[in-house]
C-alpha cells in the first residue's frame, strides 16, 4: 500500500464528510446563527467568555487531541490497517463527529451546561446523578493517565522507579523546559489579546515567533531535573491552579497557541509521507489484516478485533471525552450557534486525520515498533514521520523527532489541564439543583459545590491514581472512555426527541458502542479476577475490577432509563403528542 495514496484519499473522504454530512446535521437540528449563546448571556469573565472562532476551536482542538489519536491506531496496527483505516473514517464521520456535534449543540441550548443537566432535563435528577458519578470517575481516569503521560515524558525516572539516560534524558528535560516557558508566553499572550485589545492576527504571529524562540531556548538550556514522581506533584499543583483560572488568562490562550503545533504535526506529517514517497522510500509494511503473533507484545495491544480495536481507536474516531469538552468549556465560548460545526464536527474529523497520520508513521518503522525499537506509541510516531523526513532532508530528523515530542506532550498537558476543569464541574453539578449556582448551596452542598474543594479532592485523588505510571490506568480509561461516548450519545438522542427533532442518526452508534464497551469491560473484569485469584496479579487488579463492575452498573441503568424515554417519545410522537421545543 502507498502511504501517501492512503493519507491523501482519507483526507478527501473527511472533507466530504464535513461539508456533506455534517452541513446535513446542522440543517436537521435547526443551527440558529441569530441565536444568543450562553457565551454572551451568561458572561461572567471566568468560564463563560466568548472567543473567536480560531481561539475557540484551538481550544477544542487542543483539549480533544490529547496522545489518543497517535496511541490508539498505532497500538491498534497489529489488527491490520484496513480495520484501522474503515474504523477511523466511518467512526469519524458517522459516530464521533456526531457524538461532538451533538453534545456542544445540545449544550449550547441548556446554557453551556453538562451532559449531566440535558440528562436531567429528559431523564431525570437520579440518572443525571448516576451519569455524573460515571462522568467523574472517568475523569479521574483521564486526570491519572494523562498526568502520569506528562511526567513520564518530563521525568528523569520512570513510574517504576528506573533511571533514564541518554538522549532520552535530555529529550525529557528539554520537553520540560519548553512546556514551562509555552505557559508563560500563554498568560502573556492572554493579557495582550484580552486585556490590552492587541489584534489577534499580529498576536499570533508574535506567538508562533515565540514557540519557535521557546524551543530553541529549552533544546540548548533545560536545568531543570526532576524525578518522575516530583514531577507527577508539580503536574498535579498546576493543574489545581489552572483548572480555576479564569479562561482568559490560560486556557484560551495557551489552547490557540497549542493548536499550531498540533497545525505544524499535521502540515509535516503530511510533507513527511509525500516527501518519503517521492523520495522512493514511502513504504507501507503495515499488514492489511494484521498479525496475530505481535499481539501483546511492544508497543501493540493484546484481544480480538471485537471489541478491542473500537476501544482501542478512540479520539480517532469517537471518544466519550469529546462530549464532556464540548458541553464543559467550548460551549461556554461560542461565540455564535453557526461555529458549532467547525468546532465541534471540523475538529473530530482533523484528530482522524491525525489518526491516519499516526498509521501512516507506524507503517514506515513496522518492523521497529514490531521488535521492541520504540517503547511508546509517542515514539513510535515521533520516530516514524522524522525517518520519513530523514529521506529528503536528513539533517532535520532530531530536531523533528524532538518537535513532535513536544507537541504530544503540550497537547497531553492541555488536555489534563481541561480534563481537570471538567471534572470541577460535574462534581460541583452533583451537589446543586438544576439551575443552581455554587453560591446558591447551603449546609454540606456549599462546601463540595466550592470550585476550589472540588478541584482539590479531584487533583488528589487523580494525581494519587497515576502514581503507579499509566499502563495500569490506559486499559480500564479506553473502555471507559468509550462507554461514557455511548452514554452521551444516548442523552443527545433523548433529548432531540424530546425537542421533536430528527434524532434516528444515534440510534446504530449508541448501540454498537453500548456493545462494544460492555464486552470489554467484562473482559476486563473476567481477566483481572482470574489473574488475582491465580496468584499473577496486585491489588491493582482488584481495584480494576471494582471500577470496572462499577461503569457496568451505571451504564446499564442509564440505557433502560434511556430506552424506557426514547419508547415514551416514540409513543408520544405516534399519538401525536410531540412538540418542536426548542
Amino acid at each position: 500500500m502507498n502511504a501517501a495514496v492512503l493519507l491523501i484519499v482519507s483526507a478527501a473522504i473527511l472533507v466530504a464528510g464535513y461539508v456533506l454530512y455534517g452541513g446535513w446535521l446542522a440543517k436537521q437540528w435547526g443551527i440558529d446563527p441569530k441565536r444568543k449563546t450562553p457565551a454572551h448571556e451568561l458572561k461572567d469573565g471566568m468560564d463563560y467568555v466568548p472567543a473567536k472562532t480560531p481561539v475557540v476551536m484551538g481550544h477544542h482542538f487542543s483539549s480533544i487531541a490529547g496522545a489518543g489519536p497517535i496511541n490508539g491506531p498505532i497500538q491498534a496496527a497489529v489488527f491490520g490497517w484496513v480495520p484501522v483505516l474503515l474504523w477511523v473514517l466511518i467512526g469519524g464521520i458517522f459516530f464521533g463527529g456526531v457524538h461532538d456535534f451533538g453534545a456542544l449543540f445540545a449544550s449550547l441550548r441548556h446554557k453551556g451546561q453538562s451532559i449531566g443537566e440535558i440528562i436531567d432535563d429528559t431523564m431525570g435528577k437520579t440518572a443525571k446523578r448516576l451519569f455524573l458519578t460515571f462522568g467523574y470517575l472517568t475523569l479521574l481516569l483521564v486526570v491519572a493517565a494523562f498526568s502520569s503521560i506528562v511526567a513520564s515524558t518530563f521525568g528523569t525516572t520512570t513510574a517504576a522507579g528506573a533511571a533514564v539516560e541518554g538522549a532520552t534524558l535530555a529529550a525529557n528535560e528539554s520537553t520540560a523546559m519548553i512546556s514551562f516557558l509555552f505557559i508563560i508566553l500563554a498568560i502573556a499572550f492572554g493579557f495582550f489579546v484580552y486585556r490590552k485589545n492587541a489584534p489577534i492576527a499580529v498576536a499570533s504571529v508574535i506567538g508562533c515567533a515565540g514557540i519557535v524562540a521557546i524551543v530553541a531556548i529549552g533544546l540548548n538550556f533545560h536545568p531543570i531535573s526532576l524525578t518522575y514522581n516530583t514531577w507527577m506533584w508539580v503536574v498535579g499543583a498546576y493543574i489545581l491552579v489552572a483548572s480555576v483560572t479564569p479562561v482568559w488568562i490560560l486556557l484560551q490562550p495557551r489552547d490557540y497557541l497549542s493548536s499550531f503545533l498540533l497545525y505544524f504535526m499535521i502540515g509535516a506529517g503530511l510533507i513527511a509521507v509525500i516527501g518519503a514517497v517521492v523520495a522512493g522510500q514511502g513504504s507501507f509494511s503495515v499488514p492489511a489484516f494484521g498479525d496475530a503473533a505481535l499481539k501483546g507484545t511492544g508497543v501493540f495491544t493484546t484481544g480480538t478485533a471485537f471489541p478491542a480495536l473500537f476501544v482501542t481507536i478512540a479520539c480517532g474516531a469517537i471518544s466519550g471525552f469529546h462530549s464532556l469538552v464540548s458541553s464543559g468549556t467550548s460551549a461556554k465560548q461560542l461565540d455564535n450557534e453557526k461555529n458549532a460545526q467547525p468546532v465541534a464536527y471540523g475538529s473530530m474529523l482533523i484528530e482522524c486525520l491525525v489518526a491516519v497520520i499516526s498509521l501512516c508513521a507506524i507503517g514506515f518503522v513496522w518492523a521497529s515498533a514490531a521488535d521492541g525499537t520504540y517503547a511508546s506509541p509517542t515514539q513510535v510516531f515521533a520516530g516514524g514521520l522524522s525517518s520519513m523526513i530523514s529521506t529528503f532532508a536528513p539533517g532535520a530528523q532530531n530536531i523533528m523527532y524532538q518537535m513532535l515530542i513536544l507537541a504530544v506532550s503540550v497537547f497531553c498537558l492541555t488536555s489534563l489541564d481541561t480534563a481537570t476543569r471538567l471534572a470541577r464541574y460535574m462534581f460541583q453539578e452533583f451537589f446543586l439543583e438544576q439551575g443552581q449556582t455554587a453560591k446558591d448551596a447551603t449546609g454540606y452542598k456549599k462546601v463540595f459545590a466550592n470550585p476550589y474543594v472540588a478541584t482539590a479532592i479531584t487533583v488528589v485523588l487523580g494525581v494519587s491514581l497515576g502514581m503507579n505510571g499509566y499502563t495500569k490506568i490506559w486499559p480500564l480509561f479506553g473502555a471507559a472512555n468509550q462507554l461514557l461516548a455511548a452514554l452521551g450519545l444516548l442523552a443527545v438522542c433523548t433529548w432531540l426527541g424530546a425537542v421533536g427533532k430528527n434524532n434516528k442518526m444515534f440510534y446504530i452508534p449508541m448501540v454498537f458502542m453500548l456493545a462494544v464497551t460492555i464486552c470489554s469491560l467484562v473482559q476486563t473484569i473476567t481477566a483481572k479476577m482470574t489473574a488475582y485469584t491465580s496468584g499473577n496479579a496486585d491489588y491493582w487488579a482488584l481495584i480494576q475490577s471494582a471500577i470496572a463492575v462499577l461503569l457496568v452498573a451505571l451504564s446499564l441503568v442509564l440505557a433502560f432509563i434511556a430506552a424506557k424515554t426514547l419508547i415514551k417519545q416514540y409513543q408520544d410522537k405516534k399519538n401525536g403528542k410531540s412538540e418542536e421545543a426548542a
